[in-house]
């Protein structure tokens, strides 16, 4: 369902003059309709962020002092806009390469007068890289990345320990990682991920309840009716 960048642990030996590194993600075809290139046109210059490889100052990006979660890949922005007009008093900066879903977000945005948003329409990898600060963020939400179902594909998922060792030195003390999945090898294998990662602590015994704020969105409600499961997993920054 979403799309995301190269994985930390795909990059070539040193000395390889072009390296080359597996992604994440494909830029799937899609076409931008009428309404979300108005919504680009129109709403564009004042919700996207450029990406520029250095630090992001959020109170600048967004107008405002708040807590900032990040989220990875949001598909069309279905659940992004839910969330942030449930948390008026968060920022959200939001990662995602597929136009159209940039398009659909910024048409939510003007539809429901959201002003906590911003986008980052770039590899959200390179985003985590360059422009978040260590122990800056209250939170990460990486919902449904792509399961990339066959074996010999695995290596291509987003949720691997290089990136998820980069998403803990970015949270501040206290801050969350908040991962769904409807396909289960995944989850398993988040779960693993996550729990190997010392600066994290589980919040449930293994998989965690939705959380309140995350909705059901159509693709999730077709899944659940035709009985397929749906995981969330919920871990907290140590204070160490």
């Amino acid at each position: 369902m979403t799309e995301h960048g190269p994985s930390d642990d795909a990059r070539a030996p040193e000395g390889v003059p072009h390296p080359r590194t597996i992604r994440s993600f494909v830029r799937r075809a899609g076409r931008t309709t009428t309404g979300q290139a108005r919504a680009m046109e129109e709403l564009g210059p004042s919700f996207i962020v450029p990406y520029r490889p250095e630090r992001l100052d959020y109170a600048a990006a967004f107008g405002r002092e708040a807590p900032t979660v990040l989220e990875i890949g949001f598909g069309m922005g279905e659940a992004t806009a839910h969330i942030a007009a449930l948390m008026p008093q968060v920022n959200f900066l939001c990662c995602e390469v597929h136009e159209p879903g940039v398009g659909a977000l910024l048409k939510r945005i003007g539809e429901q007068d959201l002003a906590n948003i911003r986008i980052v329409a770039h590899d959200a990898v390179e985003v985590l890289a360059h422009m978040i600060a260590p122990a800056s963020l209250a939170g990460v939400h990486i919902f449904f990345p792509d399961p990339w179902h066959k074996l010999r594909h695995n290596k291509r998922r987003l949720v691997q320990p290089p990136l998820v060792a980069t998403l803990a030195d970015r949270l501040a003390p206290g801050g969350y990682i908040h991962c769904a999945t409807d396909w289960e090898p995944y989850a398993q294998q988040m779960l693993q991920v996550l729990g190997d990662e010392p600066a994290l602590r589980n919040t449930a015994s293994d998989y965690a309840p939705r959380p309140h704020y995350r909705p059901l969105t159509k693709f999730e409600n077709r899944g659940l009716k035709l009985g397929h499961g749906v995981w969330d997993l919920v871990f907290t920054r140590t204070a160490a």
